[in-house]
């Protein structure tokens, strides 16, 4: 006997399948799925359903004096299954992290910051002495499951006089450690973008690549700068990272229209830019990408597969059987919204998701929107 089935759930593609779970694993995904199970919830097609929303770049350790969060306000509350801290902590703080982490019902992961102190001030890499890769190294071999990646944020007011060498210890660091990727923060030069591109590998991230700065990727003709090129061909990935100050509707719209879509879509959450905006949740941001030219299908691929193989998270991303039974229940609408980017720029919307419901480890968890739309089949 199956734990949970979900009848007639529509997916991404439009068709419409039985998915069971079990054992915290999915079971079976069909057109129609045979047998019973101790809980059955029909979708009548009504709604949709993916893999679990991953989102890759959050902030939610909830001692930080700058960015901090409850993970399940940015997880299970609004539709996302995992989170991937970007940061936060270093290696004076990981281990505090994890533990914290132990009781939220949404599965939390981390980017380990290459500084010890992690984000406290923010400028954390202008004093070098704060880079310990001894440290990170000791750190991944305590907590391997949780560190997923490692995280440096390569802008002048992070990295004050050191220019790119906190980016060349980071690398170094990346190999000690067994090359898990890493993730780079973009913003304000010196250093110059194209200092940073070409000295990323296959698997590291491009974060905040959509910002409105000078430094961003395109240049002032609106042309992919060529050493983010370069870096996209050697296999770099590039992530939104939404945030207060790393996303412009212009810079996605003109990018995009060229090609040059995310490999994944992460909100840069943390409680100031979740309760004033503009970010909100990950869902809100998602919306976004319908009126800068993309569509449902490569959105909802840009926060479960691509961010699952992204961040290396096994197990995770698919709806397919033997998979982590992560499923995020969603509807789609279309009628008017107001979208307003980093750079103050606003928008209305055709359409926009709504996140009904989470289920992690196959457990059932509704969202506020669920909630308030009394949505509980």
């Amino acid at each position: 006997m199956f734990d949970l089935i979900l009848r007639r759930a529509r997916l991404t593609d439009e068709r419409l399948a039985d998915i069971a779970l079990q054992d915290g694993k999915i079971a079976a995904v069909a057109s129609s799925v045979q047998g019973a199970a101790k809980s059955e919830r029909d979708l009548a097609g009504r709604y949709y359903v993916s893999a679990g929303w991953i989102d890759s770049h959050v902030h939610c350790y909830p001692k930080s004096p700058i960015y901090h969060d409850d993970a399940d306000a940015i997880g299970v509350a609004t539709g996302v299954t995992t989170v991937v801290d970007a940061g936060s902590t270093g290696a004076d703080h990981i281990d505090d992290f994890y533990a914290l982490t132990r009781a939220a019902s949404t599965q939390v992961h981390a980017l380990i910051n290459i500084a010890r102190t992690g984000i406290v001030t923010q400028n954390e890499l202008a004093d070098m002495r704060q880079i310990d890769g001894d440290a990170v190294q000791q750190a991944v071999k305590r907590l391997p499951d949780f560190i997923v990646g490692l995280k440096a944020r390569m802008s002048s007011s992070v990295v004050g006089e050191n220019g790119i060498q906190p980016l060349i210890k980071a690398k170094a660091i990346q190999k000690q450690v067994g090359d898990l990727p890493l993730m780079v923060h973009i913003g304000n030069n010196p250093p110059d973008l194209a200092e940073i591109a070409d000295r990323l590998t296959a698997g590291d991230i491009i974060t905040h690549c959509y910002n409105g700065k000078p430094n961003r990727i395109l240049t002032p003709q609106g042309e992919l700068k060529a050493a983010v090129q370069k870096a996209i061909a050697r296999g770099v990935k590039i992530d939104v990272g939404h945030g207060s100050a790393s996303f412009s509707f212009e810079v996605a719209r003109a990018a995009i229209a060229q090609g040059i879509l995310p490999d994944t879509i992460s909100s840069d959450i943390y409680c100031r830019n979740r309760l004033n905006g503009p970010v909100h949740n990950l869902a809100h941001v998602m919306s976004k990408f319908f009126s800068v030219g993309m569509t449902l299908p490569q959105i909802i691929d840009c926060v479960t597969w691509k961010a699952a193989d992204g961040l290396r998270l096994a197990r995770k991303g698919r709806l397919e059987v033997g998979f982590d039974a992560d499923l995020t229940v969603f509807s789609v609408t279309e009628e008017p919204r107001a979208f307003v980017d980093s750079e103050g720029e606003q928008l209305t919307g055709e359409k926009h998701i709504t996140p009904l419901a989470a289920v992690v480890a196959g457990e059932w968890f509704l969202t506020e929107e669920g909630k308030a739309n009394v949505f509980d089949l």
